[in-house]
């Protein structure tokens, strides 16, 4: 990240409350209503420090959340990387099992279940034991996860006003919970501005049990937008619904702000 990070000015942004070491909200207070709500806080912070576009990263949450921001506002948002996206509202299924879950399980448990393998929670390797903690020190983790489960779809289409209009990698680890769901959705997508990567060994959480194999897939993923100069990398097995193409790396270094935003990655507690 070192290589990247010479290049992009990194903002981390968390939602309201999930930072480290937040107080409590006191009871009967509202928690922004929707995950719509978030994307539209973003251009605040952008105007804030003076940032006209993004190349976004997002997990869960983050991914839903930078998802809707780039179909809000397509000007400011150059590509997305979004790991382990749900763009589906819950169904009446899903919905039930959620309710029933919650009768018998903690909050912090169903959120693991929902970030980790049943076999990563089996064995309870440090991640799945941190995250535990961190969830546990997170007060208002239960708002975030509440506000998740009711979240509206995210209505993509691969054309009109529910189509991304930037380049876009989506990430999932096999046998993650989430494959269905980001299969779904690479489906929805133009596959000509869409790639999707599977990877192997990448239970629930990628971005913590292969960090190296998505930095090296991001960096490709840059080179493709003509950022960041080609250096030697090791070939990097994915699938691939479409090469985005050399023809943005021919213009060079793009002269505009270059930005990454981490929609929820790291941070406390890990994205649902």
């Amino acid at each position: 990240m070192r290589e990247i990070g010479k290049n992009f000015f990194v903002v981390h942004i968390d939602p309201p409350g999930m930072e480290e070491g937040a107080p409590p909200y006191p009871p009967g207070y509202q928690y922004p209503p929707s995950l719509e709500q978030l994307a539209e806080m973003i251009p605040c912070v952008l105007q804030y420090l003076n940032i006209a576009s993004i190349v976004g990263i997002g997990v869960g949450v983050g991914a839903f959340v930078l998802a809707k921001f780039g179909l809000l506002h397509p000007e400011a948002v150059e590509g997305l990387v979004l790991v382990n996206i749900d763009p589906q509202a819950k169904g009446w299924m899903e919905w039930a099992a959620h309710k029933l879950s919650g009768l018998t399980s903690s909050t912090t448990e169903m959120i693991l279940a929902h970030l980790f393998t049943q076999e990563e929670l089996a064995a309870a390797p440090p991640p799945v034991r941190e995250g535990r903690e961190r969830l546990g020190a997170t007060p208002n983790a239960p708002l975030l996860w509440g506000m998740y489960n009711s979240r509206g779809d995210l209505g993509l289409q691969r054309s009109g006003a529910g189509s991304l209009r930037c380049p876009a990698l989506l990430v999932v680890g096999d046998n993650s919970p989430h494959e269905d769901a980001v299969v779904e959705c690479n489906a929805k997508l133009d596959p000509t501005q869409t790639s999707f990567l599977k990877m192997a060994d990448g239970g629930g959480q990628p971005q913590i049990a292969q960090p190296a194999k998505l930095i090296e897939a991001f960096k490709y993923f840059l080179q493709g937008m003509g950022y960041v100069a080609a250096s030697a990398m090791t070939r990097l097995s994915r699938s691939r619904t479409a090469s985005l193409g050399s023809s943005a790396s021919a213009e060079g270094e793009r002269g505009r702000s270059r930005t990454l935003s981490r929609g929820s990655v790291g941070g406390a507690p890990p994205a649902p």
